[in-house]
């Protein structure tokens, strides 16, 4: 199967027409619609429907992108493991990660990569939650993953990285010690990201463990709005340590909880050979 195909194939999918697609390629619109039609009539069935200007994938070209993905990420590994003989001079590494883990680890190890291998450009995905950041990796779109708890999924290779602290950030003026029982936390408002999002579940159990109910007073799907919601007095929230101590700079009470609590922070990728970038993102990740 044509590389070329598959790749101009991905662009209209991810671009959503072939318009975008030819841009995102710097080729004309009809080398992009021929390449599908070529495609289509090697495969011997329609990838796309169209209607009017637009193209919507068919239930083949569904189940066409993965394997599309993979084959050019594979044509990728190989190009990368030739480059990989002069020591990484070239490429790109494709990575995702929570968020919340943004701050730390994963702009630390990032910094320490590039710093090693200024050659490589890393593209770093905004996924919704965790779920999002598992599906991109096993889908073949990121090549390496960062979450904050362990993957067990078929065909995902998961690794324990390190474990943060969560830490209980209270509005600007609040009264409180340095240390602070969970079922104290409970009685402030909180607000929160919305439920099965990581922290989120950590926070219920924490509580149901305590056996106390906490009064949830803000949800929000917008994770940048958690920490100005709390130092406008909106209620309390758990931040991991790094971005607990990022709200203390700018004035939130922070404090120690107990039980003390943490959540592992975790890498993964699909089974089988990485490129030679995702290799070494993944040792300098591991020492």
């Amino acid at each position: 199967m044509d590389v070329r195909r598959l790749r101009l194939f991905l662009a209209v999918v991810d671009g959503g027409g072939m318009t975008r697609a030819a841009e995102a390629e710097h080729v004309s619109q009809p080398s992009v619609s021929q390449a599908v039609r070529e495609l289509e009539t090697e495969l011997g069935t329609p990838l796309f429907h169209r209607v009017g200007r637009r193209v919507v994938l068919t239930a083949a070209g569904e189940a066409l992108v993965e394997p599309a993905r993979q084959v050019l990420r594979d044509v990728e590994t190989g190009r990368a493991a030739v480059e990989a003989v002069a020591g990484l001079t070239a490429g790109r590494l494709d990575l995702v990660a929570l968020p919340t883990l943004a701050a730390d680890p994963v702009a630390p190890l990032v910094g320490a990569f590039r710093v090693r291998h200024p050659g490589i450009d890393i593209a770093l995905a905004d996924p919704a939650d965790a779920a999002d950041v598992v599906e991109l990796v096993a889908s073949g779109q990121c090549e390496l993953g960062i979450t904050a708890e362990p993957v067990r999924m078929p065909g995902l290779t998961s690794h324990a990285l390190v474990h943060q602290d969560l830490l209980a950030v209270l509005p600007p003026g609040a009264n409180a010690s340095h240390t602070m029982a969970v079922s104290t936390l409970a009685q402030f408002p909180l607000v929160t990201a919305p439920a099965g999002t990581t922290t989120r579940r950590q926070l219920e159990d924490a509580f149901a463990q305590a056996g106390v109910r906490p009064r949830i007073a803000v949800v929000t799907e917008q994770r940048e709005a958690i920490l100005p919601l709390v130092l406008a007095g909106a209620g309390a929230t758990l931040f991991p340590r790094p971005l607990a101590e990022q709200a203390a700079a700018l004035g939130a009470v922070v404090v120690a909880l107990r039980p003390r609590l943490s959540r592992p922070v975790h890498l993964f990728h699909r089974g089988g050979p990485l490129s030679p970038a995702a290799s070494a993102f993944r040792d300098l990740a591991l020492s």
